[in-house]
C-alpha cells in the first residue's frame, strides 16, 4: 500500500493524497504555460496592488465605491493566489501531488473569497443604486459605517457559509487513485472522487449555491433595474451618458464573474465534464481577475486621473 493510502475496507483504499492530471495531455506546452500563467499572476497582483495604493494615497478616491473597489481588489489577489502559484509549481514538477489537508485549505480559501466576492459585488450594485436614484440622500445612506457594515456581511457571509460546507464535503470518504481531473481543488472534481453516495450532498451543495450566489445576482439585477429606469427619465444624453458611465465598469465584472459562476456551479453533476470544468475555472480563477484592473482602470477617469497625478508627482 502507498503511503498516500489508508485501508479503508475489503478491497477499498482511502486517499490521503490527491493527484491533479488537468495538463498531463499537455506536457510539451507545459513550459509555455508556465511563462503565460506567470505573467498572468504578476500583472494581476500588480495591478490589483496600483489600485489598492492610488485609492489609499488619493483623497478623493475615498468614497464608498472606491472603498468596496479597494476589497475588490484585495479579495481579487487573494483569489488568483489561492490557485495560480500552486499550479505554477505543478507545471515545472513531474509529480503534481497535493495533501488532503492541502486540498481542503485551498477549497476553504477560494470558497470564501469568491461567495464573500458575490456579496461584495451586491454591495458595490447597492452603492450605484443610491448614488443615482437617491443622490441627496446620498452621503446619510452610504456614510462610512454603512459601508463597513456592508463590508463586513460580505467577508462573514463567505466565511461562515463556506467553511461550513467545505467541512461538510471533507468528512467524505475519498478512495480510488486520488486523481483529481483539475489543476486545483474545486468542488465538483473533489466530490467525484468520494466512494460513497453524495447525491444528498450534491442537493444541499446546489441548494447553497442557489441561494447565496443567485441571492446577491438577484439583488444586483433589481439595483440595476432601478437604475436603468432612473437612467432614461434624465433629459439630457449627457446626464444619461455621465450616469451610466459611473456603472459600467461593475456591469462588466458582474458579468464575467456571473457567466462563469452561475455556469459552473448551477449545473447539474452529469452536465459537467473535466474539459468545461477546467475551461470555466480558468476564466474566474485566472482571467477574471486579470482583467478586472483593466476594467476599473482603462475605463474609469477618476482613476486614470489619479494615476497620472501619482506617476507625475512621483517623476517630479
Amino acid at each position: 500500500m502507498s503511503g498516500s493510502e489508508l485501508l479503508l475496507g475489503g478491497n477499498q483504499s482511502l486517499c490521503t493524497t490527491f493527484t491533479f492530471v488537468a495538463f498531463s495531455s499537455l506536457a510539451e506546452l507545459q513550459s509555455l504555460l508556465f511563462v503565460v500563467f506567470l505573467v498572468i499572476y504578476l500583472f494581476t497582483v500588480g495591478g490589483n496592488l496600483i489600485i489598492i495604493c492610488l485609492i489609499w494615497v488619493t483623497p478623493s478616491l475615498r468614497t464608498p465605491m472606491y472603498f468596496f473597489l479597494m476589497n475588490l481588489s484585495f479579495l481579487e489577489m487573494c483569489y488568483i493566489s489561492s490557485v495560480v502559484p500552486q499550479m505554477l509549481v505543478h507545471l515545472l514538477v513531474e509529480t503534481k501531488t497535493i495533501s488532503l489537508g492541502g486540498c481542503a485549505a485551498q477549497m476553504y480559501i477560494f470558497t470564501i473569497l469568491g461567495l464573500t466576492e458575490c456579496c461584495l459585488l451586491a454591495a458595490m450594485a447597492y452603492d450605484r443604486f443610491v448614488a443615482i436614484c437617491h443622490p441627496l440622500h446620498y452621503t446619510f445612506l452610504m456614510g462610512p459605517r454603512v459601508c463597513l457594515k456592508l463590508a463586513a456581511v460580505s467577508w462573514t457571509t463567505g466565511v461562515v457559509v463556506e467553511s461550513a460546507q467545505t467541512t461538510w464535503i471533507f468528512t467524505l470518504p475519498f478512495c480510488g487513485t486520488g486523481k483529481i481531473q483539475h489543476f486545483f481543488c474545486d468542488i465538483m472534481p473533489v466530490v467525484k472522487l468520494a466512494c460513497v453516495d453524495t447525491s444528498h450532498n450534491e442537493i444541499v451543495m446546489f441548494a447553497v449555491s442557489v441561494l447565496f450566489i443567485m441571492s446577491p445576482c438577484l439583488l444586483i439585477l433589481c439595483s440595476y433595474v432601478r437604475i436603468l429606469i432612473t437612467i432614461l427619465r434624465i433629459p439630457s444624453a449627457a446626464g444619461r451618458h455621465k450616469a451610466f458611465s459611473t456603472c459600467s465598469s461593475h456591469i462588466l465584472v458582474v458579468s464575467l464573474f456571473y457567466g462563469t459562476a452561475l455556469f459552473t456551479y448551477l449545473q447539474p453533476k452529469t452536465a459537467h465534464t473535466p474539459e468545461t470544468d477546467k475551461a470555466t475555472a480558468l476564466m474566474y480563477t485566472v482571467i477574471t481577475p486579470a482583467l478586472n484592473p483593466v476594467i476599473y482602470t482603462l475605463r474609469n477617469k477618476e482613476v486614470k486621473e489619479a494615476f497620472q497625478r501619482v506617476t507625475k508627482r512621483n517623476f517630479l
